[in-house]
């Protein structure tokens, strides 16, 4: 089994043993550099990514293969990827941007495996006569077909 092999596996085991995490980015650099990014059902905290790192870190034996090792969560504000976290994030503010480079924001209020939505209200011109209406729009997006999708902060 060769050195990369080898981290996928002893990764896979780690992450069997705390379902609520969930892999984001493994990369494995031709040094022998490994980053980690993962996130959870219910956040990750710093316990989580020192119980990731050390069932790696004390699996491989330095002396055949040095290397280095970085275990991280996401950020506020990372891009969601998969549809899990999608699912986590139900009921908060997004900014997606489309395959066209259109922004927008709205409410997540729907996210399945396949596909999330988005709602937000605008203001729009009344069909008949003068003035404005408030409205309220959805947009569907599916996995892949948008550039990005990120958590809004508010403070």
């Amino acid at each position: 089994m060769d050195f990369k092999e080898q981290v996928e596996q002893l990764l896979a085991e780690a992450l069997d043993e705390t379902p609520s995490l969930f892999l984001i980015d493994l990369t494995i650099g031709v040094d022998r550099s490994i980053r980690i990014t993962l996130d959870g059902d219910q956040g990750v905290n710093l316990a989580s990514c020192m119980k990731v790192s050390r069932k790696i870190e004390h699996s491989l034996d330095r002396d055949t293969a040095d290397f280095s090792l970085e275990v991280s969560s996401c950020g506020v504000g990372s891009p969601l990827f998969l549809a899990r976290q999608f699912k986590n994030n139900l009921k908060r503010r997004l900014e997606v941007v489309d395959e066209n480079g259109k922004v927008v924001q709205g409410t997540l209020v729907d996210a399945t495996e396949d596909a999330f939505t988005i709602e937000w209200k605008a203001r729009e011109p009344k069909s008949i006569g003068k003035g404005k209406v408030t409205v309220t729009k959805t947009k569907f997006f599916k996995y892949g077909e948008f550039k990005s999708a990120k958590v809004l902060v508010t403070i």
